[in-house]
């Protein structure tokens, strides 16, 4: 007997299936959206009703710890209604206590997210900052985490630049959003003085770690890329491609303090670029000079006489004093938290 997978397909079949399937598809993912939204809705629904009950009765956590129990008895299915995550939902509420929860976009985030922003920023405008580029660049758990703990968006667009003298209108903030300072190194596993060179072979070899420090929309063009101008060679250090923003991003490192003279040299690779490899519909190129110390007014001095859009920035790859480690928790303690939150979030 012939089998259906045996059976000549109709013209159109193959097509038809493949847009069933992206159908399917879409319709599960917003399906799994809505379910989550109603979940932190109710969350946020329940953390109000007992955080108002706190502040008029005076609840302790031993009417909160029979409330939990009370809950779980009546839905025995429901993972969600411990003691420990209900105070998370009375927490939650007083923090996003402004406007409906289902418009903001912490409701478009599991609730592990919405705990760990809970537990480790404590000004509420840092919350609603982190928890919007969490939702615009679709980041794990554990990217937010490591996004917090770098104080990834404080350093976001803090690097003195000539863009608004260079650009034009929207591009000179888009482009001053792409110029952290400083850049954290860390994941390199350096210490002390390092050679240039060395410090260009670890970020490339790091190449998915230094995609990610220097954020959404960066694309690895090249490392030493080379240019012939009439015999003379050059070679850019770092080179990029932002997507989001289609231009060119030239990056040469200097593990030394700023010397207005690198501010040169950078200028001519970014006209370089921009003349050899830019093309009609992209936009103009940006040069990003990242060095290991600098003095920001003679960094301003230097790219006012700049033609090229430039930024400078420092960099670090030092660990946390000992101290300031101490005060972190541990592996071990960090991987029992995230499993919990996980445990909650199914």
């Amino acid at each position: 007997m012939t089998s259906p997978r045996q059976l000549d397909l109709p013209t159109g079949y193959t097509d038809l299936l493949e847009g069933l399937k992206q159908d399917v598809r879409a319709a599960r993912t917003t399906a799994l959206r809505i379910i989550n939204t109603q979940l932190i809705e109710l969350y946020w629904s329940i953390g109000a009703a007992v955080r108002a009950q706190q502040q008029a009765q005076g609840w302790g956590s031993r009417v909160i710890k029979r409330l939990s129990e009370d809950l779980r008895a009546e839905f025995p299915d429901m993972t969600g209604l411990s003691p420990r995550n209900i105070q998370y939902m009375t927490t939650f509420a007083g923090a996003w206590a402004e406007g409906t929860i289902a418009q903001q976009p912490v409701a478009q985030l599991p609730w592990g997210h919405v705990t760990i922003l809970l537990d480790k920023l404590k000004d509420q405008t840092s919350r609603a900052r982190y928890a919007a580029a969490a939702v615009e660049h679709g980041w794990s758990r554990n990217v937010l985490l490591n996004m917090i703990m770098n104080r990834t968006l404080e350093r976001t667009g803090a690097a003195p630049s000539n863009f608004v003298q260079r650009l034009v209108g929207p591009e000179t903030e888009l482009a001053q959003q792409i110029a952290k300072d400083p850049y954290s190194f860390e994941f390199l596993g350096l210490s002390g003085e390092v050679a240039e060179r060395d410090l260009e072979n670890a970020l490339t070899t790091r190449i998915t770690e230094t995609l990610r420090e220097l954020g959404p929309g960066f694309s690895f063009v090249g490392r030493q890329v080379h240019f012939d101008v009439d015999g003379d060679d050059f070679y850019v250090d770092l080179l990029f491609f932002h997507i989001e923003q289609s231009r060119y991003v030239v990056i040469e490192l200097k593990t030394g303090k700023f010397q207005p003279e690198y501010a040169g040299k950078l200028n001519f690779y970014v006209a370089l670029v921009d003349d050899v490899l830019r093309r009609d519909h992209h936009n103009e190129t940006i040069g990003i000079l990242i060095c290991g110390t600098k003095n920001d007014r003679s960094v301003r001095y230097s790219l006012g006489r700049s033609t090229s859009p430039m930024a400078v920035a420092a960099y670090t790859y030092d660990k946390l004093p000992a101290e300031e480690q101490q005060a972190l928790p541990d592996e071990s303690h960090l991987t029992a938290a995230l499993d919990w939150a996980a445990s909650i979030e199914e």
